[in-house]
């Protein structure tokens, strides 16, 4: 009895360890692309194949791996997108096609410029 006792003890422990040793993991990490890119950021979608502009678009761009980002938007003709990234010179893009994806940290780090599904977005940090 003394056993199972622990043994429950030592399950019930467990799981309040698990967030604790994760924020840990995250805090020792070096910063990547992804951290870098990830925010919210507003602005207007400039032209799409499929329709026409459309102004106030908020973009949420988030850290999901490594120099990955998910990127959603309140604007329903924009799909959630995974976009794997890539440094060039001192912008960060899209790794591979089809998506765009592109902030040039040297001319405005607060700026993106996306091309998703045939809709090309210009962004801002706020």
């Amino acid at each position: 009895m003394h056993n199972l006792l622990i043994l429950f003890l030592s399950a019930a422990a467990l799981p309040s360890a698990v967030p604790i040793a994760v924020a840990i993991e995250q805090s020792a990490r070096k910063p990547d692309l992804a951290d870098i890119a990830a925010g919210t950021y507003e602005g207007a979608v400039v032209a799409d194949t499929r329709g026409g502009s459309q102004s106030d678009v908020v973009i949420t761009v988030t850290r999901v791996a490594k120099n990955v980002v998910e990127v959603s938007a309140d604007y329903d003709r924009v799909p959630t997108v995974r976009i794997g990234l890539t440094r060039a010179s001192d912008a960060i893009l899209n790794a591979r096609p089809p998506h765009n994806f592109l902030i040039q940290q040297g001319r405005d780090p607060k700026r993106l410029d996306l091309s998703i599904d045939g809709a090309t977005l210009i962004v801002r940090k706020p």
